[in-house]
């Protein structure tokens, strides 16, 4: 008698702890930012809509866990927290007003943030075996879009019609050429871990059911 028996791997209690306190904290501080703008220097840059839109992404891969994964494989940890970092680093970078006295600092979130979505995405859809074209592929296909809808969102939230469109057009590439690379980077760094055997239980969902015999 044969039995299939799903991918599953050791909770890590680091990677596991960092990303539950990074969505409370995210959740704790767009509150903060709804009641007071001026204090999470959000005033005129979408605070509802980063309220909104956040939660949602934040919350993407364990309500497709729930749905669908929960029943063939353990909780892809890292790529969760990865998708994460992305919606808390921005809310935290503005609430510390980094983004305002770090020259630097919106570059370095352009592309930390679009890598690290783009390597999520990666994680939760190819399997550990894919060739690095293929990871280039989903990682420039996930990045370059992510950059895209960010710059449009940006310019409709608070671009448009404001002080900094004399400067958005530059600004804009200078984005999108950052998220870009930042994917990139993220698509040689899994590929070359992956190589290395590493990351092996990052994606457990697209691992095989294993057949074990049974007497």
């Amino acid at each position: 008698m044969t039995e299939a028996v799903v991918a599953r791997f050791p909770t890590p209690p680091l990677i596991r702890a960092a990303d539950v306190t990074a969505k409370f904290v995210l959740v704790w501080l767009l509150v903060g930012a709804l009641i007071d703008p001026d204090t999470a220097h959000l005033r005129d840059k979408a605070a509802e809509a980063r309220a909104i839109g956040y939660p949602l992404l934040a919350f993407t891969v364990p309500a497709i866990w729930l749905l669908w994964w929960k029943d063939r494989a353990s909780f892809p940890w890292l790529a969760d927290l990865m998708v994460t970092i992305t919606c808390f680093s921005d809310i935290l970078g503005n609430r510390m007003d980094l983004y305002d006295t770090i020259v630097w600092f919106d570059d370095w979130m352009h592309f930390m943030n679009t890598g690290l979505l783009a390597g999520a995405v990666i994680l939760l859809t190819l399997h550990n075996s894919s060739g690095l074209l293929r990871c280039l592929e989903r990682a420039l296909a996930v990045g370059a879009t992510a950059a895209i809808l960010w710059e449009l969102g940006e310019y409709v939230a608070f671009i448009r019609g404001g002080t900094e469109r004399e400067f958005a057009y530059t600004d804009t590439l200078g984005d999108l050429a950052l998220g870009t690379l930042g994917s990139v980077v993220a698509a040689v760094v899994i590929y070359v871990l992956w190589r290395l055997r590493r990351l092996a239980s990052a994606a457990p969902q697209l691992e095989l059911p294993v057949p074990v015999e049974r007497a």
